[in-house]
């Protein structure tokens, strides 16, 4: 069973006892890296917003939190936003796309994903097993033929009320009919860029041979790569990176935070890895990382947020945001100076 986002499941979170706050002063354009971006067909914003919370991630979202987010990170020059079918089975699409009715579509980028249909359900009972608060009204079904792609794309423009989305997923192929994702979805989706359809390919998973086998194909335009190049572990350095590369694939990195562990200023015992307890070596390297950012007065959830863009093949982070405050606080990590003397000692 996946998990239920590929986006962090934990925004950047407040020091205790210190209130989120906007930033004090101008914040640098969340569309910048300040860095050279490699040509490409694609050209997505650095940082980006991701919905799962506006589907009820582990409780409900109210409309004025969720308002107040998509509202804040678009006044902080957010123009990527990211859903999914998956997240509230369908309640974040449906919520994110009438709030962002309002805006000029010509004026940002929009992903979802493919992969599971949406099919009637038992209405008895909630999504919580799959980790969403909204009544089960409807259940998940794995089709990854060229029909159940091309289905699951209408009804995702029908749950958002727009006519085309710009990047369009390939969601979690490793858990579900894998082979089938490749011979059928992926050529699917191709075909769908050439028609003019969508934009993008792209693939969205955490398992770095998957995303490595897709990037290969030839077909994907762009990954989104879920906790696996983080500050805190780099399992896809070693091939994918420099595959993404070779191949002009954009890299859209999530789970920055590995479920937690990097989300606060200072790492508790009770610290969550991977959606469970985080392993005593991975606490004591978070708390090392910790213990420098402070050194140099900056914050480990800085570091995080900043981390993957440090590497040329990756252009945008994607953070799951529930509230304005978290939107606003995300903005702050993102446009922090961090020494370099800071990366250096942590490379060394």
């Amino acid at each position: 069973m996946t998990h239920p986002a590929s986006q962090d499941d934990s925004s950047s979170q407040p020091s205790q006892g210190e209130p989120s706050q906007a930033p004090s002063g101008p914040v640098r354009s969340p569309t910048a890296h300040g860095r050279r971006r490699r040509p490409g067909p694609t050209r997505l914003p650095a940082l980006g917003f991701g919905a799962a919370q506006l589907g009820n991630l582990y409780r409900v979202t109210t409309d004025e939190e969720a308002r107040g987010a998509v509202g804040a990170a678009w006044d902080g020059g957010v123009r990527l936003f990211d859903t999914a079918p998956h997240y509230g089975i369908g309640t974040s699409e449906r919520r994110l796309g009438a709030l962002l009715a309002s805006y000029p579509r010509e004026e940002y980028l929009l992903s979802t994903k493919v992969g599971r249909l949406l099919v009637p359900g038992p209405g008895d009972g909630d999504d919580m097993a799959h980790g969403f608060a909204v009544p089960d009204s409807h259940r998940r079904v794995w089709d990854m033929s060229g029909a159940g792609i091309r289905r699951s794309h209408v009804e995702s423009l029908e749950r958002l009320g727009l006519d085309r989305v710009d990047v369009l997923y390939l969601h979690d192929p490793e858990e579900g009919p894998t082979e089938q994702a490749f011979a059928e979805a992926l050529p699917t989706l191709a075909a769908m860029r050439e028609e003019g359809l969508i934009s993008h390919v792209g693939v969205g998973s955490k398992d770095v041979d998957v995303l490595l086998r897709a990037v290969r194909t030839g077909l994907v335009d762009v990954i989104m790569l879920s906790g696996r190049y983080t500050l805190l572990e780099q399992p896809a350095a070693a091939e994918l990176l420099p595959a993404c590369l070779e191949h002009g694939v954009e890299v859209v990195a999530v789970s920055v935070f590995n479920s937690g562990i990097l989300s606060r200023p200072e790492v508790p015992d009770d610290a969550k890895y991977e959606y469970g307890t985080a392993p005593v070596d991975l606490l004591q390297r978070a708390r090392h990382l910790a213990a420098l950012a402070a050194e140099h007065g900056v914050q480990l959830p800085d570091l995080a947020v900043r981390y993957p863009l440090r590497h040329e093949a990756v252009s945008s982070v994607v953070l799951g945001m529930r509230t304005a405050d978290q939107v606003r606080q995300n903005l702050e990590r993102f446009a922090r100076t961090i020494p370099e003397e800071l990366w250096e000692q942590i490379d060394a």
